[in-house]
């Protein structure tokens, strides 16, 4: 069966679904989609805003009789795609799709802990005590476990971290709850399905664990679709290096209390064995190096505090030790000792070649850890070789008009087949992108005055409806205080209130203004008149003091190689490009992206930026940005410009 024609303009999704757009680019990511599943290989596709690219690729899978994973960016994708998505396509198409959505443990509620929790004296605490008869009475009734589920909980609220699963905590098989484990039920489902639907941390979760020794968390399978390719780098890196913080210190020794027993852990020799790992968990990062802004900083072996590391890490031994010298063994004690190891292992692969150290010593919890300076030989040697068939598609995934920059990062070294398939938008007509070359350079002391009058003026004419999107808090923070208090429009600021929270009341208004940083710059999406402007303050270049991103450039620089051009201009680029397609979301979108950086359009490199953004009619002045408000609008009342 043709992929194409099921999406095509005499197929049955055009007869079933009222108001279906038939999308020639659309049908032409089914056909390559469906084509590499047939043949296997590796499948890169940028498919612009408006392409439809998760039917163009969920289709051909539940087509191909293959095994096959989708990794998301967000488990809101995942969301949709289990309730709206699938559900669709097999009322209209007529198919059957057996399909299976598994998130990360720490999505599903532990019955063992939750038992634990309640069974305790922490029970009474009015921080769990609030929330525990909600609980208790959703545990009893509930098919998936699945906390996303309990809307009357908070998703911060402390009692979820008290009881839902992990793989640090998870005990396996010989676990009593094991049988009725939510997590357990959900990989059943998943090994009997013939999609499964994850996200990215779960999938490279699955991936490291796979060489470990350890149980896989996801079944085998015959083929992998990365949507929102463009995090994989980033999410690999994550969970191919090791992290140590006080706060797994701390749970690891809390729970070693409960699992050791309350009036056991509180005398002898277990109180004070764990009181040792709190005082030498206290000495080791006491010990580090710190950054008074928050960000990593290096850490290199003449850097590691020696003596206070191998006294932390004999503790732990000791404790691991005592553990599984209990008698009759007890499985959630030895499972302490197990965490006892792998907390051991992280502090052991500080000095693992290939990998470079960091410590991040302020915050609530400091933490230090290791990560790949190159995750391609790995992704090479544990994805590209072993799964038969990958696909990798995001509306960003070329610079300066090819792949060469992702496909380097993701180690793709082979042959492949390379697709862009064109957003159906009409972006000379929708958006314009007004780049002021008047600007001081935003490195200047200067600039934040002139950056703040300039976000004045644009936010005056477009009426509000703008997001002003910055690189840092600091200065998202300065920006909003010189800026909010000129404004006869609500304004928020990233922080204020939870992110879904903050959209909700920006949609509401039609004309708010909203203040944020990163977070805001991809997966947030504001269709209609709501959002008409986006200002972002700098070119997104990574920070390049950043241990990570320093040892990156070395190696290229060592190599002979410009890490500028090849690594720290291309990487924002994809950045930049996420934070312009914030704007048009729909065919019926008009507005403005205003990038404050003079540097783009003075600086050599700035081409590679402009080459990576969609084809809207640049202005040069605040003039002409008003004169595209009005025509694009079609009537002198800025506020309706898009209205549907």
């Amino acid at each position: 069966m043709d992929a194409g024609h099921l999406l095509g303009p005499t197929g049955p999704l055009a007869r079933g679904v009222s108001g279906y757009e038939h999308r020639p680019g659309q049908i032409r990511m089914a056909r390559a989609v469906q084509d590499v599943l047939e043949h296997d290989g590796v499948l890169l596709i940028e498919a612009g805003t408006g392409t439809g690219k998760t039917w163009a690729y969920l289709i051909p899978a539940a087509l191909s009789g293959r095994r096959v994973l989708v990794s998301t960016g967000t488990r809101a994708l995942q969301d949709q795609i289990m309730e709206k998505d699938l559900p669709a396509l097999k009322r209209h198409l007529g198919i059957e799709i057996d399909a299976a959505c598994v998130k990360g443990l720490s999505n599903y509620v532990c019955r063992r802990r939750f038992h634990e929790l309640s069974s305790s004296a922490d029970a009474m605490q009015p921080r769990f005590a609030r929330s525990l008869p909600a609980l208790r009475d959703w545990v009893g009734t509930t098919d998936s476990g699945d906390r996303a589920a309990l809307a009357s909980i908070a998703e911060e609220d402390p009692i979820w971290a008290r009881v839902v699963s992990g793989s640090d905590t998870r005990i396996g098989a010989r676990c009593e709850y094991y049988d009725d484990c939510f997590a357990t039920r959900v990989r059943r489902r998943a090994e009997g399905a013939q999609l499964v639907v994850v996200n990215h941390h779960l999938f490279f979760a699955d991936l490291a664990l796979r060489d470990t020794g350890f149980a896989s968390v996801l079944p085998d399978y015959d083929a992998v679709i990365f949507d929102e390719a463009h995090q994989i780098e980033d999410t690999a890196t994550l969970f191919f290096g090791a992290r140590l913080s006080t706060a797994m210190l701390e749970r690891l020794v809390r729970d070693a209390r409960g699992a050791l027993g309350g009036t056991r852990a509180k005398k002898g020799h277990d109180a004070r064995l764990l009181d040792a790992v709190l005082q030498q968990t206290s000495n080791f990062f006491s010990a580090l190096p710190g950054n008074a802004n928050g960000g990593r900083v290096p850490l290199p072996p003449e850097a590691i505090p020696e003596s206070a590391l191998f006294a932390l890490d004999n503790v732990l031994a000791e404790l691991a030790a005592s553990c599984r010298n209990i008698r009759p063994p007890e499985e959630n004690v030895l499972q302490i000792a197990r965490r006892a190891d792998q907390l051991r292992d992280a502090l052991g692969s500080l000095e693992a070649p290939g990998q470079v150290s960091w410590a991040q010593g302020s915050g609530r919890s400091p933490s230090v850890g290791s990560s790949p300076i190159d995750v391609g030989p790995l992704l090479r040697e544990r994805l590209h070789e072993r799964v038969p068939c990958v696909v990798f598609t995001s509306a960003t995934l070329t610079t300066g008009g090819d792949f060469k920059f992702v496909k380097r990062r993701l180690g793709i070294e082979t042959e492949v087949s390379e697709e862009v398939v064109e957003s159906p938008f009409r972006f000379e007509e929708q958006a314009a992108l007004y780049a002021p070359t008047h600007l001081p350079d935003p490195r200047a002391s200067d600039f934040p005055d002139a950056a703040a009058k300039e976000i004045l003026e644009l936010i005056r004419m477009s009426e509000g409806g703008a997001f002003v999107l910055s690189t840092s808090l600091r200065m998202m923070r300065l920006l909003a205080k010189r800026v909010g208090d000129e404004l006869d429009y609500e304004w928020f600021v990233q922080g204020d209130a939870p992110k879904q929270t903050l959209l909700d009341r920006f949609r509401d208004q039609g004309n708010a203004v909203l203040f944020a940083t990163a977070s805001f710059w991809e997966g947030v999406d504001v269709p209609g008149s709501a959002l008409r402007l986006v200002v972002i303050d700098k070119l997104p270049f990574d920070v390049p003091s950043d241990p990570v991103v320093a040892a990156r450039c070395e190696r290229l620089d060592q190599a002979g190689e410009s890490s500028f051009m090849r690594y720290l201009v291309p990487a924002a680029a994809l950045s930049l490009k996420q934070g312009f397609g914030r704007l048009i979301r729909t065919r019926q979108d008009r507005g403005v992206v205003a990038i404050l950086d003079s540097r783009i359009r003075r600086k050599g490199y700035g081409k590679v930026f402009l080459r990576s953004l969609p084809s809207a009619r640049v202005c040069d002045t605040l003039g002409e940005v008003q004169e595209f408000l009005i025509s694009a609008g079609q009537n002198p009342n800025i506020s309706s410009l898009s209205a549907p």
